[in-house]
């Protein structure tokens, strides 16, 4: 699969204070990447490079194949839809004559899909509503569309479910999805709500502190996200013991009257055989790890790094 965005050491600087360092992610074409990381992480600065809002301090990326540096970039940018920090509205116009807007500025020749795309997002129904009177959740569907007009080879959203209620939330998903399989549009997407994310997005890149700490494809993530078994227990040496004997991968909590045991297949048959040792077990829990798990435990593995 050929790579429709690279980013080539982007380094991003607002005086002495460096936001972006030495950036580098391959997004796929066709793909849903949910870009991952804490507030302040660099995630908005990047979109709005990528977007052309903003210039890199160092570093170049590429879109299509053709360069930032290169003019054809301008008509590269035609065919990318974005929605970064808030969407820019027209508060005294409705949602259409905010998208008949769009489709003039953009060169399109007719506003007969227009309806078409309201419906998309769900404004079907807002009639000669003005946007300036539009709840959050609708500014945001509005924002989509706009993003939307022209059908743009890759969409870049950030934080797209802001505002919206669960069951707006669950509408988005199911419409980004769409649009990402039904017009193979490349979406790069960043959000807060890391288990809606894990449930839309192909790949993921993890940035942190301004550096990418891993990229990885949703099968790969997935192959790494494990069940696991907690046991606590004050026979914590006896339960290792036990552990190892059965060839079984765990951890011990930090407090040691804990430990997690990974991909345990028979909870029953294990605490049978503690119970025979006489290893008293006061608790057990089962859980799967999520994606917010797995980027605390990455974020936290980077830090002893450093």
């Amino acid at each position: 699969m050929e790579n429709i965005l690279i980013t080539d050491n982007i380094v991003k600087e607002y005086g002495k204070t460096r936001v972006l360092d030495h950036v580098s992610i391959k997004i796929p074409s066709g793909s849903i990447c949910g870009l991952v990381g804490r507030n302040g992480a660099g995630k908005t600065t990047l979109m709005r490079i990528i977007t052309g809002l903003q210039d890199p301090t160092e570093g170049s990326y590429s879109l299509c194949g053709i360069k930032n540096t290169d003019k054809r970039i301008l008509s590269v940018r035609r065919r990318m839809g974005a929605l970064v920090d808030t969407a820019a509205l027209y508060r005294n116009l409705s949602a259409y004559d905010n998208l008949k807007l769009q489709y003039i500025n953009l060169g399109l020749p007719s506003f007969e899909s227009i309806p078409d795309l309201l419906k998309l997002v769900g404004l079907e129904d807002a009639g000669k509503k003005k946007a300036g009177r539009f709840s959050l959740g609708m500014r945001q569907r509005l924002g989509i569309a706009l993003a939307l007009c022209g059908e743009p080879d890759i969409l870049i959203l950030d934080e797209p479910v802001n505002g919206l209620d669960p069951q707006g939330i669950i509408e988005m998903r199911e419409l980004l999805i769409r649009i990402n399989r039904e017009k193979r549009t490349t979406i790069v997407i960043s959000s807060h709500i890391l288990d809606e994310l894990s449930r839309l997005a192909t790949h993921f890149a993890f940035i942190d502190k301004g550096r990418i700490i891993e990229e990885i494809s949703s099968e790969e993530l997935h192959s790494r996200i494990r069940k696991c078994t907690r046991f606590d227990t004050e026979d914590i040496k006896e339960m290792c013991l036990l552990l190892d004997d059965e060839g079984l991968e765990y951890e011990l909590s930090k407090t040691s009257m804990s430990v997690k045991v990974f991909d345990l297949k028979d909870i029953s048959g294990l605490t049978l055989k503690a119970a025979q040792r006489g290893i008293g077990i006061s608790w057990i829990q089962s859980s799967d790890e999520t994606l917010e798990s797995y980027f605390i435990n990455l974020i936290g593995s980077e830090g002893k790094k450093d």
